[in-house]
């Protein structure tokens, strides 16, 4: 394997689902100064305001356990090469390869969108996810602050927030969390794919370190925040062997929960991976792919609902003997974390409180 890498993709595919003109690169993209969690980028990450007049999505997908979700950040600086939300910058004519790492759009009036929205008549409360496709801490969060702002809004509100993030960074809010969880109305999830720091570094090379991530859970747990442990993806051949020695460690820094996600590689997600897979682990890259096609029915990736968060087939199936064995060991996912709802009290419109 490699040195560190400074971003997670090996190229800027300008190939294009939508038929958009091909752009090349600028030179203007070359940095010299520029340095995130230890590791020098030949680019520059730039950033976008982005105006939105809405912020919080929706979904109907039975395979996750939310209806809604915000996204302060359009692409992500941790470079995940795995990450499922990559396609989503082709649909702005840009790469979902570097220009998803390092051409990134945030949206400073999340915040203010989001009170509007729950000020609305009728609005009825459920778990707000905060992270569910870009990570709410990726880097420019120090110096952004729109996931702080969001939280503030929901803090205010007693309105129930589920966290998920790759990041060490959250810890910065407690003041604000641990308050929310004190009333049952929060809780986060850190994502943790390998406890190897070389492994890591590659595979979500500006994303802090798994220790830093376990100090994160262990901070958060002694807050009195649930926490729970997310090893998504499970890749094999690279990660797999660890699930039960992560199970372990989660638990020991406090988690009280953890569930895990087999790789998927939707649209240009997998020719970034196989690109990603020939640079950094040649040597078992045909062994990885056969795997993924064989619980993925044959093929990259499987969308349909129920099966494409789980896999199928006996890969799959030993894959989850061993992580409900690991849990059940370790004290793990013996109760469910439930948000209350009968809190929330909508926040003060323009003119102060009107409900």
């Amino acid at each position: 394997m490699k040195n560190r890498p400074s971003r997670g993709a090996t190229l800027n595919d300008d190939s294009r689902r939508f038929n958009l003109p091909q752009t090349e690169v600028d030179g203007d993209w070359l940095d010299v100064r520029e340095v995130i969690d230890g590791a020098p980028s030949r680019l520059r990450t730039t950033v976008t305001v982005e105006k939105p007049k809405t912020i919080i999505s929706r979904n109907t997908s039975p395979d996750v356990p939310f209806d809604r979700s915000i996204n302060p950040y359009r692409g992500c600086e941790h470079g995940c090469i795995y990450c499922f939300a990559r396609p989503s910058h082709a649909f702005h004519d840009l790469s979902p390869g570097l220009d998803f790492e390092s051409r990134l759009f945030a949206k400073p009036d999340a915040a203010a969108l989001l009170g509007g929205e729950l000020r609305r008549p009728g609005y009825q409360v459920a778990p707000m996810a905060l992270g569910t496709n870009t990570d709410p801490y990726q880097p420019i969060e120090a110096e952004w602050r729109v996931a702080r702002g969001i939280i503030e809004v929901l803090a205010e509100t007693n309105h129930p927030l589920c966290i998920t993030t790759k990041s060490d960074r959250v810890v910065r809010d407690l003041d604000l969390l641990a308050p929310m969880a004190a009333k049952g109305l929060a809780t986060v999830t850190l994502s943790i794919t390998s406890l190897d720091r070389h492994i890591a570094a590659t595979v979500e090379p500006r994303a802090p370190t798994p220790e830093h991530r376990l100090a994160a859970v262990r901070t958060l747990a002694d807050a009195g925040i649930p926490v729970q442990v997310s090893i998504a993806p499970v890749i094999p051949a690279i990660t797999d062997h660890e699930i039960e020695h992560l199970i372990e460690r989660a638990a020991k820094a406090g988690a009280r929960a953890a569930f895990f996600i087999p790789v998927r590689l939707p649209w240009e997600v997998a020719p970034l991976f196989r690109a990603w897979l020939d640079e950094h682990f040649p040597d078992r890259a045909a062994k990885v792919m056969a795997t993924i096609a064989s619980l993925r029915g044959g093929r990259d990736n499987d969308p349909a609902f129920f099966t494409r968060m789980q896999g199928s087939g006996p890969w799959a199936d030993l894959l989850r003997t061993r992580f409900r064995m690991a849990c059940r060991k370790h004290g793990l996912n013996r109760d469910r974390i439930v948000l209350r709802t009968d809190l929330f009290r909508p926040p003060a419109g323009p003119q102060g409180e009107l409900f």
